[in-house]
C-alpha cells in the first residue's frame, strides 16, 4: 500500500500526524464528518527570582477529542452545523508550587494573579467543553448558536499562542473567572449574530452562571440545578482589509451583565445584586514581508475594565507583536513579545496594586501537525506588590495533532 506524502503517517506534510488513513479521514470530511484528536503541552521552569532559594519545573497538558459535523452534507440541512469535544487536563502548575510565585517567599497570602501555563486549571479532570448546533438564516446574515460552550468561543475571544495566562485567550474570563468560564469549562448558552456586511457583525448571548460546573465531579454536568443567574455579553465586530494589500484585522468592543448576587469588595457582609464590565480588543497585520501577505509584522491590544464595587481586578490591558515569516527558511516560523499590566481594585485596600507579566517566544513551526513554541517570562511584582517577589521563568509550549 502506498500513500501521498501529505497523506502519511508523520509526514511534515500532512497537517495530522496519524496522516490521512490513507484517503478515509478526507473522504469523512467531504462527507460532513471532522475529527479531531489533539495534545498540548507546557513546561515552566523558575530560572531567577529575587528572594527565592527553590528553583522547580511543572508540566502541564490536555487532550481533546471531537468532531464537527455539517449537517448539510450528513442530513440535507441547510446551513446548519453542530460541535462536540471533550476534553481532559493534567499536571500541576508553577505559579501553584514555586515559592517565588505563590507568594511564600515573601510570606503573602496572594500569589501569581497570572499563571506561567495557561493550559492548567479549571481542575485536572475530563470535562465536555463543547455540545452545540448552530445554524444560519436570511440568505446567511443572522447565526444562531444554542448548546454548551463557554463565552470566550464567540465573545472577547483572542489568540492563544503564549503561554502566560495574561496574554492567552479571552481576558475577561481570567479576571471574572468566578463567574465567566473560558475553555474547557461549559454551560448552557445561546447566541445570536447579525453580519451587517462581510467586514461587520453584531452579536449578543445568554450563558448560563451555574458554579457547579466548576466541580471536578461535574464535568459532564447537563443539569441546571444550582443555577445562580445569566451572564449577558454583546459585542460589535469590525474585521477590515486594510490598504492595497488588504492586510487583514480584527476589532472587538463589548460589554457584560451578569445577573447574580456578588460581594462587594470593600463590605464582605453586603452583597450587589449584580455587576458589568466591559472590553476592547484590536488586532491587526501592520505589514507583509515582501509582498507575501501570508508573513508579516501584526500587532495587538487587549483591554478590560470591570465593576470595582465586586470585582478584584479593577481593570487589564495587554499589548504584543507577532512577526510570522522572519526568515526565508523558515516561512511558517514565528516569534512573538508581549507584556501585560494587572490591576488590583483599590477598595481592596490591601497593599496591591498592579502585576506585570511579560513573555517572548519562539514558534517552531516543525510540522502541519506540531508546533514548538520555547519562551522565557518574567513577572514583575508577583501578586501585584510593589515589594513583591520578581521572578524569570522558562517554558516550552507545543501542540499537536493527531
Amino acid at each position: 500500500m502506498t500513500f501521498a506524502a501529505g497523506n502519511s503517517a508523520f509526514s511534515a506534510e500532512s497537517q495530522w500526524m496519524l496522516g490521512d488513513w490513507n484517503g478515509q479521514r478526507t473522504e469523512l470530511q467531504n462527507k460532513g464528518y471532522d475529527f479531531n484528536f489533539g495534545y498540548g503541552g507546557e513546561l515552566a521552569t523558575l530560572l531567577d527570582s529575587k528572594y527565592a532559594s527553590s528553583h522547580g519545573t511543572e508540566y502541564a497538558d490536555q487532550f481533546v477529542i471531537g468532531a464537527h459535523l455539517d449537517l448539510e452534507k450528513i442530513a440535507g440541512w441547510a446551513d446548519t452545523e453542530a460541535q462536540i469535544n471533550i476534553t481532559e487536563r493534567n499536571g500541576r502548575s508553577l505559579s501553584q508550587t514555586s515559592d517565588a510565585l505563590n507568594g511564600q517567599s515573601t510570606g503573602v497570602d496572594n500569589g501569581h494573579l497570572s499563571a506561567t501555563q495557561e493550559v492548567w486549571g479549571r481542575g485536572q479532570t475530563w470535562r465536555l467543553t463543547d455540545f452545540w448546533i448552530k445554524k444560519k438564516f436570511l440568505d446567511q446574515k443572522l447565526d444562531i448558536k444554542v448548546g454548551r460552550f463557554g463565552e470566550g468561543e464567540d465573545f472577547n475571544s483572542f489568540d492563544c499562542d503564549f503561554q502566560n495566562l495574561a496574554l492567552c485567550g479571552s481576558q475577561v474570563g481570567n479576571w471574572v473567572g468566578d463567574q465567566w468560564y473560558n475553555w474547557p469549562v461549559s454551560q448552557w448558552a445561546a447566541r445570536v449574530k447579525y453580519n451587517v456586511n462581510p467586514e461587520f457583525y453584531v452579536q449578543t448571548g445568554v450563558y448560563e452562571y451555574n458554579p457547579e460546573n466548576l466541580k471536578r465531579s461535574k464535568g459532564f454536568n447537563l443539569s441546571t440545578d444550582g443555577s445562580k443567574g445569566a451572564i449577558i455579553p454583546a459585542e460589535v465586530v469590525w474585521t477590515p482589509k486594510v490598504g492595497e494589500q488588504k492586510l487583514p484585522g480584527e476589532y472587538r468592543v463589548g460589554y457584560y451583565y451578569i445577573s447574580a448576587d456578588a460581594d462587594v469588595v470593600a463590605n464582605p457582609n453586603h452583597e450587589k445584586d449584580h455587576h458589568q464590565g466591559g472590553w476592547f480588543v484590536a488586532k491587526q497585520q501592520l505589514t507583509a514581508h515582501q509582498e507575501d501577505t501570508s508573513r508579516g509584522l501584526t500587532g495587538f491590544i487587549n483591554a478590560t475594565v470591570h465593576d470595582t464595587k465586586t470585582n478584584n481586578v479593577s481593570d487589564m490591558q495587554n499589548i504584543g507583536l507577532v512577526y510570522k515569516g522572519a526568515f526565508d527558511a523558515r516561512p511558517k516560523d514565528e516569534i512573538a513579545v508581549g507584556l501585560a499590566r494587572i490591576s488590583i481594585n483599590d477598595d481592596l485596600n490591601d497593599g496591591r496594586s498592579e502585576e506585570y507579566d511579560a513573555e517572548i517566544y519562539y514558534g517552531i513551526h516543525a510540522t502541519n501537525w506540531l508546533t514548538i513554541r520555547p519562551n522565557v517570562q518574567y513577572v514583575r511584582h508577583v501578586g501585584a506588590y510593589k515589594n513583591g517577589e520578581n521572578a524569570w521563568v522558562g517554558g516550552l509550549k507545543f501542540q499537536t495533532a493527531f
